[in-house]
């Protein structure tokens, strides 16, 4: 839902858009002003996202009153002077809109908004479920694998290292085992807790609490084994290694 106010000196305009509004399902009208002055106190104290202003009015115009705002907001000019569409943009007003306006000429400058805060709220979603699915990731003690034609549960703990085998990976676990399952390792990397593990080369991903030393090219583990250190994967390594 978009929320929106409108302001216009003009009552009969300021009427139209109210209704032009309330007939728009994702709209959501906050407050109808007649006068920039009087929208200052509803924006500085309401959760507004687009904003509908008249340029020619007293006491404040709609130009000054879009560059007197200290937060972003869409801003849809409706006026009826064409000269001032110019200044309008410049002020990145997403349209400007000219009286007398029919519902149609509203709604398509008002789907620019409703796109762009449909875009951005897709967006935030992306990222709370990245967020949550790395927060899983980080605790969780045990994943799944498919080997042997059976499912395979393991102890996160318990893997050493990772190596890439083509289409497969060896899971190599403490106690000298190793499981193979039809996998690649990219996906598999992203199924370990990252701060647990760390992809050291193209084809192996180990396990740091594993790691006792490393030497150029080499990193030793604490089951006497040592895996490669990939050159493109030396820089993060070293400053993790580091803290």
């Amino acid at each position: 839902m978009v929320r929106c106010i409108a302001i216009d000196d003009e009552p009969l305009a300021l009427r139209q858009i109210k209704s032009y509004i309330e007939s728009t399902e994702q709209l959501e009208l906050v407050a109808t002003c007649r006068s920039a002055v009087e929208a200052q106190s509803i924006v500085s104290s309401e959760k507004i996202d687009l904003i509908f202003v008249d340029i020619n009015m007293p006491d404040l115009n709609g130009l000054d009153f879009v560059r007197s705002l200290t937060e972003n907001y869409y801003i849809i000019f409706t006026t009826a002077y064409p000269e001032f569409a110019l200044d309008g943009f410049k002020l990145n007003a997403i349209d400007y809109i000219l009286k007398p306006f029919t519902y149609d000429e509203f709604m398509k400058a008002t789907q620019k908004v409703i796109s762009l805060v449909d875009l951005v709220n897709r967006c935030h979603a992306a990222e709370s479920a990245i967020a949550k699915n790395e927060a899983e990731s980080s605790d969780k003690e045990i994943i799944s694998v498919k080997a042997d034609y059976k499912t395979q549960l393991i102890k996160v703990a318990d893997i050493v290292y990772l190596e890439s085998a083509g289409e497969y990976v060896r899971l190599h676990i403490e106690g000298s085992s190793t499981i193979t399952t039809l996998f690649r390792l990219k996906n598999m990397e992203a199924s370990l807790p990252s701060d647990s593990f760390l992809r050291v080369h193209r084809s192996y991903i180990v396990n740091i609490k594993r790691i006792s030393s490393y030497t150029k090219g080499r990193i030793f583990l604490d089951n006497g084994e040592y895996i490669p250190l990939g050159e493109n994967y030396k820089e993060r390594f070293l400053e993790w290694f580091e803290k």
